[in-house]
């Protein structure tokens, strides 16, 4: 009896020492095998692998997929104007050489992570107290580029790759966050007030300016009608003329016609001279002077 039992703990012990031994490493991570007593550790890749059992050989799994760190509202920073803001910072990251990750953060890798944070936090710190409040307010894309800028190069040292780096939330402590808001608002205002007077301006320069133009289109019309019209009143006198040096007498009956269709109106009383040299077309077909009686008896020109 104690002899199965000493067989079952001895098979016991050979399983356990066994597995061990021997580990797997999928593709999310990579293997740092340390040896008891110091020794340079050493780099495994995903997959099957052997090692002497604790203590002589320890193994350490290092994620090496892209993590996420969040300072949801644990920063604080002043501003260039000793305003404070709260900020949540996201911060991404990979390991991209977990033999140095391991080695220079002392064979702990939350290390890294502090590190990484407190980098981080030293970084924006410097970017915010260059900045007044309205700056930051706007420009909270262009100082998380800053900050990303700023710390690459340092983690690079220890093995690790910022992915990202972003600023989701920028707040106000609770006891200035009312008298922020109302600077804020006056600024605004402000702002808004100065526009306006601007837009003002602009449109009063605006309409002065067209009216000028108008007038000076105004003026060139006119002068340009003028000039037509002086040139038709010269071409027409030019025509008239020529028609009367063909027939004079004809000239004289049109012209008299025209005369007697702007004179009389329907409805007209008038009381005139027959004899009138106005009348002669009426009197005579080619407006010979009146003879005998005719030429001194008044007329009542009736309605028409």
């Amino acid at each position: 009896m104690n002899r199965i039992i000493a067989l079952v703990v001895a098979v016991v012990i050979v399983l356990f020492i066994g597995s061990s031994m021997m580990f797997v490493v999928d593709e999310r991570h990579a293997g740092v095998v340390t040896s008891h007593g110091g020794g340079s550790p050493t780099l495994v890749t995903p997959g099957l692998h052997f090692k002497l059992p604790p203590p002589f050989q320890a193994l350490t799994l290092i994620d090496t997929r892209t993590l996420t760190l969040d300072e949801a509202g644990t920063d604080r920073f002043n501003t260039s104007d000793k305003n404070e803001v709260i900020v949540n910072t996201v911060i991404k990251y990979r390991v991209t050489d977990p033999l140095k990750l391991f080695e220079s953060n002392e064979k702990n890798t939350q290390t890294a992570q502090d590190r990484l944070a407190a980098l981080t936090r030293t970084a924006l710190t410097s970017a915010f107290t260059k900045r007044s409040l309205t700056d930051v307010l706007g420009e909270q894309q262009a100082i998380a580029s800053e900050a990303q800028k700023e710390i690459e190069q340092p983690v690079a040292a220890f093995g690790v790759e910022l992915v990202d780096l972003q600023l989701t939330r920028i707040d106000f402590p609770p006891a200035v966050a009312d008298s922020v808001y109302k600077r804020m608002i006056a600024a605004r205002q402000q702002a808004a007030a100065e526009a306006r007077a601007k837009g003002t301006a602009d449109a009063d320069a605006l309409k002065a300016s067209a009216e000028r133009q108008q007038e000076a289109i105004l003026a060139d019309a006119y002068k340009e009608a003028q000039t037509i019209k002086g040139e038709g009143d010269g071409k027409a006198a030019s025509i008239a003329a020529d028609a009367y040096g063909v027939d004079p007498q004809f000239y004289q009956f049109y012209q008299s016609l025209e005369a007697y269709k702007k004179t009389f109106n329907a409805g007209d009383v008038m009381v005139v001279d027959p004899s009138s040299d106005f009348f002669r077309f009426m009197r005579s077909p080619n407006g010979a002077a009146p003879s005998g009686a005719d030429a001194t008896t008044p007329a009542l020109a009736h309605k028409r």
